[in-house]
Parts: C-alpha cells; sequence; structure tokens
C-alpha cells in the first residue's frame, strides 16, 4: 500500500495557505495545518480537508520560535506519519509606507517570520526528509523581491529576496538526499493580507493580465511542484504574478 504523503503547510488558517490545505487534500495528501492565531479559522479548513478525504491536524505556532516550529512537526509525524512535505507559507508585511517611517520592532518580526521562520522550518524538514527517503519543499516568496514594492514594505520585498536565495542554495545543498526546493512567487492576490482590502483591484490596471490573482491559482502551483509531474524541478522560483 502506498504511503499518503504528509504534508506541514504554516500559515494555513487563511488565504493561500488554506488554499494550499485544500488543493493538496485533494491531490491525497494529510495535512499538517500550522496556524498563528485564528484557531476557529484553522479547524475550518481543517474540516475542508478532512471532507476531501484528508487527515489533518492543526497546530498553534509561532514559525520564528525554534520550540513552536520543532512542536508543529513532532505533532505531524507522531499524528500523520513522516513528514514528506514542506509549504513555508506563514508570513506577515510589517510596517506599511515608506522604511524611512518604520518602527524597528516591525522591520524584525517581518524578518523573524519571513526569514527565521522559513530556515527554522526548512531545517526540521531536511532533518526529517534526509533520514526517510526524501520529499519536497515549497518556500512561499513574491514577486516583491524583483519588484521591491517602494513605498509600500522594501523591508517585506528585501525578506522575499532572501526566500529566493534560501530556495537556490538549499536545493544544491539537499538535493544528493533526494529533496527538491522551490519557490512560487505570487503577485497581487486577493486575501486578507493587504492591509487596504481594496488594494488587489487598485492594482489590477498595472498588472497585465488586468486582474489580481486568487488563492487557488497559487495553490494549483504549489501543488504542482510538491507532486510527482514536477521531479526535475529544484532550485525554481516559479512567477505566478498575471505578467508582472
Amino acid at each position: 500500500m502506498t504511503r499518503r504523503p504528509v504534508t506541514v503547510v504554516t500559515g494555513g488558517s487563511r488565504g493561500i495557505g488554506a488554499a494550499v490545505c485544500v488543493r493538496l487534500a485533494a491531490d491525497g495528501h494529510d495535512i499538517a495545518l500550522g496556524y498563528h492565531s485564528d484557531a476557529d479559522a484553522a479547524e475550518a479548513v481543517a474540516e475542508a480537508v478532512r471532507e476531501r478525504g484528508g487527515r489533518c491536524v492543526t497546530v498553534r505556532v509561532d514559525t520564528a520560535d525554534e520550540a513552536d516550529v520543532e512542536r508543529l512537526f513532532d505533532t505531524a509525524a507522531a499524528e500523520l506519519g513522516p513528514v514528506t512535505g514542506l509549504v513555508n507559507n506563514a508570513g506577515v508585511s510589517g510596517p506599511l509606507g515608506p522604511l524611512a517611517e518604520a518602527d524597528a520592532a516591525g522591520l524584525r518580526r517581518a524578518l523573524d517570520v519571513n526569514v527565521i521562520g522559513y530556515l527554522l522550518c526548512a531545517r526540521r524538514a531536511v532533518r526529517d526528509m534526509s533520514g526517510s527517503g526524501g520529499g519536497a519543499i515549497v518556500n512561499m516568496s513574491s514577486a516583491a523581491a524583483t519588484l521591491g514594492s517602494p513605498g509600500e514594505y522594501v523591508h517585506y520585498a528585501a525578506a522575499k529576496a532572501a526566500v529566493d536565495t534560501l530556495t537556490t542554495g538549499l536545493s544544491k545543498e539537499v538535493g544528493p538526499s533526494g529533496i527538491r526546493v522551490n519557490a512560487v512567487s505570487p503577485g497581487i492576490i486577493r486575501t486578507e493580507f493587504h492591509a487596504d482590502p481594496d488594494r488587489p483591484d487598485k492594482a489590477a490596471p498595472a498588472i497585465p493580465l488586468g486582474r489580481p490573482g486568487e488563492p487557488e491559482e497559487i495553490a494549483n502551483a504549489v501543488a504542482w511542484l510538491l507532486s510527482d509531474n514536477a521531479s526535475y524541478a529544484s532550485g525554481a522560483v516559479l512567477r505566478v504574478a498575471g505578467g508582472r
């Protein structure tokens, strides 16, 4: 009997993360859903996973905290089995506006979650996968990494550029262990991530395809990178940004 893939998804209670959980469940994955604060939203996504035939465990986690990350993966392994996949998705934008006006605490928190959190989760995933036949990691980057996001959050763009570098370097480091590492780089997506809920539609005229993306469109890209159909893809940053 073929074992079902077990995938850890951080930031899985809303937006892109929630869409990823549901899509992966439809593809046959069991899900360890990491969430930061909204237990009810996490459980609603978990129920959607179960309705599609997947098992799901929810774990409250601050991915910038090493002990929390270890607990997330320990719970996944204990309740679902050996972890075969990681979607590094939990993120925060930090202060919105010009860098000169940003507070240091907000900048540190953005880097802690968007960079240190990814490193801690990837580190633990590599440790687990190296001992169990390999696996796949997908890091959530952003088109901001190359666009820079001037006047909005250049610190967030810088953090996502770090994610791209992490993807490149780690893919080379762990490829010999049978672990693939890739990233998805979304553009402006219609989610609750934006401080201004109208921002996706306001930005539409500057997007070549003329509209913001939907979370499910990003989930489709993540699902492909985790699948056997992407068996020779590693070190790739797949841009899904409507042409931006």
